[in-house]
């Protein structure tokens, strides 16, 4: 085998709590690796760098070792090297606490349209599906 699948190391290094999760975050381009948006399926390396949005938190992974099976917490991060700067989190979990505290969405009725979840997305998650 020349390569672990990329949702499933993002699974077994615990970056997503469930492999579906992880695979639906590389299909809605929230995961690149290289720089280049990357499917579900793609063969990971040592050595690669994987860019993985969060909410309004960009982490930058650098791959050191792969992994076929889920590992323990402490384990996991023997497998990645974290090169996100600190300010980026403090910013992700200031921003998360306003948006909790009164910066919540006004009151709708029903469920959002295809359209308002879209916008939603987009200003949740920072992402333009323009390429």
């Amino acid at each position: 085998m020349s390569g672990t699948r990329l949702d499933r190391w993002l699974w077994s290094t615990r970056h997503f709590k469930t492999r579906t999760l992880a695979s639906d975050a590389c299909k809605r381009n929230w995961v690149k690796v290289n720089e280049r948006t990357a499917k579900p399926s793609r063969k990971l390396q040592a050595g690669d760098l994987l860019e993985i949005r969060k909410g309004s938190l960009l982490k930058t992974i650098k791959v050191l070792d792969l992994l076929e099976k889920r590992v323990s917490a402490s384990q996991a991060n023997e497998y990645y090297e974290d090169l996100t700067p600190a300010e980026s989190y403090k910013r992700a979990s200031e921003e998360s606490k306003n948006f909790k505290i009164g910066l919540s969405l006004p009151a709708t009725k029903g469920r959002p349209s295809k359209k308002q979840r879209r916008d939603l997305e987009e200003f949740l998650f920072g992402q333009d599906n323009s390429g």
